[in-house]
């Protein structure tokens, strides 16, 4: 999975990677001459009393040196570049990725899992990248040519690299294997500790208006400590490593003193070779232990790489038609031609649902009128909203706008028919103006204060120190809730849509307040097509079709005199909320 993935990844850059690859080799190549130099500066300079050879040898290991230090650092930089650049391209495909996804999806997941695999999960890919180049690159060669050279030096030594080598493999293998799984479970584990953390702050007023401070302390204590607890044990292993690798290689160095001292005795060795196969044998050992440093980040890595892939493999569910499909059923004759929002027979039901949300729904929404969807709480009413943008797709029937089926749109252009006011009214960080211009990129600051004023916002945003230019804190918490329905209303207002969609968007809003607002947007939607989701009757009294809902069912429809006359279930809401006599 990882080594697909970095493959992949890497395609775009072939240029960079082979410039990278060989500048490591010229810098392994520069590592490997100096040891050679400087047992012949040894043996034919020191030794010899010869002071030209060393001056000679000297310039020679200098510019040798020189070219190792640039190297390196060009080949640094380079695959710093491309790793960010890997990064960055990880992260833009997670981003359009989640954009696609449906509610679904992102439920599978989670937030807070989303967020962590384009952050986190990301920058564990980036890092092993730089590793990579770094220094497994470097790492076969130096390896390869150590040994080459080292027994070049002196044959006879070499079964000390043959004996340390196989030692050094089974201290890497251990240690990779169990920590793998490992950081696996740290991944799953920083997801939960992220998810008890967004909670604990998104929902912070109602743990203290509960008291349940000590409840979430605990829960997060739990959290935190199996997380600890997972990192402690890696944290072991890695740190574990380390002196058994320090203890091969200090046991190998004093097996080449050992004996390397004796056949210099002896006259079968010279003592620049010696010194040259000490630092090709640390040489080796350093590039093994590179290769076990890449190795150990790795498992994080291919961990965090899988996990991406769960992301960029899923398939959403809500997605454009086809290329070459064949178009939506046209209208029939008698439906109402314009942006006329048509529901045939539909229903819908969440995967593995043993009933549905919605079931049969017909009806039709002409232009020009408002059509109401009353309802008791889990009726369906949000639902029923969410199948015309597609944000779900009805799972039966057939739902059209303007004689047009929406699943033969392309998502953007079906959704550039509405304006939507949310049921959670949600706010960007950033200013007033730059929140309302989501809905018209292009209004100026007139066309704001209309929207404002129709939307019975305009005083309290220009009460506000900077007006237009006021911060919006991130959801718009510095704001009320009646204020940001207001917002909303005013953002969607300035889309100018032909079919908006307020979904309970008045439910903040004191009664007198709704009133107004109601009587002034009404001339401005005159000609679209409007649905409104409400609680209360008042709400809905003056709507040309008024749809009552009733555990997924349409159990009736029509006007609030025919409802009232015709209707229990409609009568029964009425009674309820005391408006029987109080609404013709």
């Amino acid at each position: 999975m990882l080594i697909r993935l970095m493959a992949r990844l890497l395609s775009a850059h072939k240029g960079s990677v082979l410039a990278i690859v060989v500048l490591q080799l010229m810098q392994t190549t520069a590592n490997l001459l100096l040891p050679t130099l400087n047992a012949a500066i040894i043996d034919d300079g020191i030794i010899a009393g010869n002071t030209g050879e060393i001056l000679h040898l000297g310039g020679w290991m200098a510019g040798i040196a020189a070219v190792q230090v640039l190297t390196a650092i060009a080949a640094g930089y380079l695959g710093s570049v491309v790793a960010m650049d890997i990064g960055g391209q990880l992260r833009e495909e997670l981003f359009t990725k989640v954009r696609s996804f449906s509610s679904q999806e992102v439920g599978v997941f989670g937030a807070h899992s989303l967020v962590t695999r384009a952050t986190n999960d990301v920058v564990q890919i980036q890092n092993l990248a730089v590793l990579v180049f770094a220094m497994l690159i470097a790492a076969p060669a130096i390896f390869i040519g150590g040994i080459a050279l080292a027994v070049h030096q002196d044959a006879a030594l070499s079964w000390i690299v043959v004996a340390v080598i196989p030692v050094l493999t089974v201290i890497m293998t251990v240690i990779v294997r169990r920590l793998i799984p490992l950081y696996r479970e740290g991944q799953s584990l920083l997801d939960r500790i992220s998810r008890v953390l967004r909670e604990q702050i998104i929902g912070a007023n109602v743990i203290r208006g509960f008291v349940r401070q000590d409840h979430e302390i605990r829960r997060f204590d739990e959290a935190n400590k199996d997380l600890t607890r997972n990192n402690l044990h890696s944290a072991l292993l890695v740190a574990g490593m380390m002196p058994m690798i320090m203890l091969v290689v200090n046991l190998s160095s004093v097996c080449v003193v050992w004996f390397g001292g004796h056949r210099i005795d002896s006259g079968e060795m010279r003592l620049g070779a010696l010194t040259a196969f000490i630092a090709y044998i640390l040489q080796i050992l350093i590039a093994i232990m590179m290769a076990m440093y890449v190795f150990m980040t790795a498992p994080r890595a291919s961990a965090c790489a899988e996990r991406i892939r769960e992301v960029l493999d899923t398939q959403p569910a809500i997605a454009d038609p086809a290329a070459g499909a064949a178009p939506g059923k046209a209208a029939p004759a008698n439906t109402s031609p314009g942006n006329a929002v048509e529901f045939r027979n539909v229903s819908f039901a969440y995967p593995g649902a043993e009933a549905p949300v919605l079931d049969g729904l017909t009806f039709t929404a002409a232009p020009g009128t408002t059509t109401a969807i009353i309802g008791a709480t889990g009726s369906g009413k949000t639902t029923l909203l969410n199948l015309l943008p597609r944000f779900l797709d009805a799972t039966a029937g057939e739902i059209s706008i303007g004689g047009r089926n929406v699943r033969a749109l392309t998502l953007d252009a079906l959704r550039n028919l509405f304006a939507l006011v949310p049921q959670q009214a949600y706010l960007f960080s950033g200013t007033v103006a730059e929140n309302l211009r989501v809905g018209a990129p292009a209004a100026g600051d007139q066309d704001l204060w209309q929207a404002l004023t129709a939307a019975q916002a305009a005083d309290f945003v220009r009460d506000l120190p900077l007006g237009l230019d006021a911060h919006v804190s991130q959801g718009g918490t510095n704001f009320s809730g009646g204020e940001r329905q207001r917002l909303c209303i005013a953002r969607a207002l300035l889309k100018n849509a032909p079919v908006y969609l307020f979904d309970d968007s008045f439910s903040a809003l004191d009664y007198g307040t709704d009133v107004r607002l109601r009587a002034a947007i009404e001339p401005l939607l005159r000609s679209a097509t409007v649905l409104i989701v409400a609680e209360r009757v008042a709400t809905v009294a003056d709507a040309g079709l008024i749809l009552v809902l009733e555990d997924g069912r349409l159990v009736a429809q029509g006007t609030h005199s025919e409802l009232m006359a015709s209707s229990p279930s409609y009568r029964e809401i009425a009674a309820s909320q005391l408006v029987l006599e109080e609404t013709p």
